[in-house]
């Protein structure tokens, strides 16, 4: 007995020289785990960091621009066009549908589809007689319209099997009865109860910034790899990703892919089994994030949408408020995940926030009020008749700008206008193709209804310099013209961005050129420059002090340019064959004060 005794022990019980080892090897597991951990964020904080300085050497100015360019997508109507109608669809129930499984029952979920506004319901396993009561938000240009609501049956491996479909006729304002509706090419039917009323532009989905509608981009597009918001969810192309993290969504098992999050959504993929999923959740309808748990030891993240929204690309988990949620576990680090998201959308909230403030102090600034405007004609008399005054919004920053150049020039402010920007002058295109710039295009100049003055559009491909940057960059250069002082002062304001560096949607640079007529062969050129951030930016001074100093070299060789062709012409203040009328009129500012 004493024998077996010893000899148990002698093999349940390690020796001194296994515990060392044994100890020795989960040290240096902990180290390994420390030391990727540690890389991991070091990664993710670099690429913050090169993002937030690319996004600071500008795309064109992101929230502008989305407010451009849904305008088409989403609701294709403007403010002071035909009104819009807002929709409140009640999805209440479906009975009789298809069954799709072996015993007997189906897995049914709805998708309602109006354009590009796609919503959709939860999933209610194992029925043929679904109970939603969900409620559904769409925004129609116009009356009538038509929903199409199509039922599906999930299927954990495969992709899902459409049961039947209807479509839902949206005449008039008001509300309707529940009715039940047939499904096409299929037994069964769903009842559906809508209430439909006329809501102002503004304020709608017309206005915001939901960047999956959008369909092509405007200006210079954006020349760099496509990532993986492109290439699995065609997203726009100047959309990076700023973080990724591997989890999973939680449906009748765990679907393991990946999550992007970027400074518009948060995407998350999966292809498991060849059944791909595809969830895209733009800001802007993300109402709560908060910790939770999908078992004891796996904590997940649950994201909330606000009411009326459906889900996005996945079919969301049931919830008694009638919100959307989507719920995400088998994070690596939940915590840190978790602060990435959070931080995300207060980034976001914040920027439109500002973007609100901004576009309130446009449209509100007194800087050009009570200003009287006049046709621009090659001779300025007393009987030129003056228009109507018309309030105006500034074009630049005036609190961004400072002074980098003063010179002299052998010209009027006129003959300024005629010889350099005039749309019949090729000085841009000369002065372009000295610097080496490529792909110039530049459109003519019109008369915009926001400003004064003529706009137009200059945009290229040119080189850049910084180490952090690729060999050369897409650039839209928007230039303002305005005459003031009768024609004696010329103003011309510009607002470049660069789209292809890193972090450049967050700034842009401002610029204003001053031409002071003093005689008629000579006028008083000044420059100020600078950078407008739009977000916060740890990077700001260095941001500003390398682009005001790249712009005032540009400068100076854009004047000493100038001189030379002025020279070469033999412009003079009594050379009148040098002034050219242009071909559009350009109005002049009256007496009133301007910067």
């Amino acid at each position: 007995m004493r024998n077996v005794v010893e000899i148990a022990m002698q093999v349940l019980l390690p020796s001194w020289g296994e515990i060392n080892v044994s100890f020795a090897a989960a040290v240096l597991v902990i180290f390994i785990f420390g030391v990727v951990r540690h890389v991991e964020r070091l990664r993710e904080a670099a690429g913050g960091f090169f993002l937030s300085a690319a996004e600071d050497f500008g795309v064109e100015g992101i929230r502008e621009r989305e407010l451009e360019r849904t305008k088409e997508n989403s609701s294709k109507v403007d403010a002071g066009s035909q009104p819009m109608y807002f929709v409140k669809l009640e999805l209440l129930a479906a009975k009789n549908i298809a069954a799709a499984n072996l015993n007997g029952t189906s897995d049914p979920y709805a998708v309602l589809t109006y354009g590009s506004q796609k919503r959709f319901s939860s999933l209610v396993p194992g029925s043929r007689n679904p109970m939603w009561g969900e409620e559904f938000d769409f925004y129609i240009d116009d009356l009538p319209a038509q929903i199409i609501i199509a039922i599906y049956d999930w299927d954990i491996i495969w992709k899902s099997t459409e049961l039947g479909s209807t479509t839902i006729e949206i005449k008039e304002e008001g509300q309707t009865e529940a009715i039940w509706h047939s499904l096409i090419g299929t037994s069964g039917q769903v009842c559906v109860q809508t209430c439909t009323r006329r809501v102002p532009t503004a304020g709608t989905v017309a206005g915001t910034n939901r960047r999956r509608f959008l369909e092509s981009p405007t200006g210079t597009e954006v020349r760099q790899k496509p990532g993986p918001l492109q290439t699995i969810f065609d997203l726009p192309p100047d959309e990076m990703v700023e973080h990724k993290f591997s989890c999973a969504l939680e449906r009748s098992f765990l679907y393991h892919g990946r999550m992007y999050v970027s400074a518009w959504h948060i995407c998350f993929h999966s292809n498991v089994f060849a059944k791909q999923l595809k969830v895209v959740l733009p800001y802007d309808i993300v109402e709560e994030i908060k910790k939770s748990q999908h078992a004891f030891i796996n904590p997940a993240i649950t994201i909330i949408l606000r009411a009326g929204t459906g889900g996005q690309g996945v079919p969301p988990l049931a919830s008694p408020d009638g919100r959307a949620k989507y719920k995400f576990a088998s994070f690596w680090n939940r915590n840190h995940a978790h602060r990435v998201l959070q931080r995300a959308v207060k980034n976001y909230q914040g920027n439109e926030e500002a973007a609100k403030q901004d576009k309130f102090m446009r449209v509100h600034s007194t800087r050009y009020q009570e200003q009287q405007v006049v046709p621009f004609v090659s001779s300025v008399d007393e009987t030129t008749p003056i228009e109507e005054t018309k309030v105006v919004q500034p074009f630049i920053k005036d609190d961004v700008l400072v002074d980098i150049v003063e010179d002299m020039l052998p010209c009027s402010a006129e003959q300024f206008f005629a010889s350099v920007l005039s749309d019949k002058s090729d000085f841009t295109t000369r002065y372009r193709a000295e610097r080496e710039d490529t792909e110039l295009q530049i459109e003519p100049w019109r008369n915009p209804e926001e400003y004064s003055g003529i706009l137009r559009k200059v945009t290229y491909r040119a080189k850049c310099n910084s180490p952090m940057c690729p060999p050369d960059t897409a650039m839209t250069d928007t230039q303002h013209i305005f005459f003031s002082g009768e024609k004696k002062l010329l103003h011309w304001e510009s607002i470049q961005q660069a789209h292809d560096v890193p972090f450049g949607s967050s700034f842009e640079i401002h610029a204003r050129w001053t031409v002071e007529t003093l005689s008629e062969s000579k006028c008083k050129l000044s420059v100020k420059v600078g950078t407008n951030f739009k977000k916060r930016l740890f990077m700001a001074s260095k941001i500003r002090s390398g682009a005001e100093s790249e712009y005032k070299t540009d400068a100076m060789k854009f004047i000493e340019i100038i001189k030379k062709g002025l020279k070469e012409t033999g412009s003079t203040a009594n050379d009148e064959s040098s002034v050219s009328t242009p071909a559009l009129e350009i109005p002049l500012v009256g007496t009133a004060k301007t910067s």
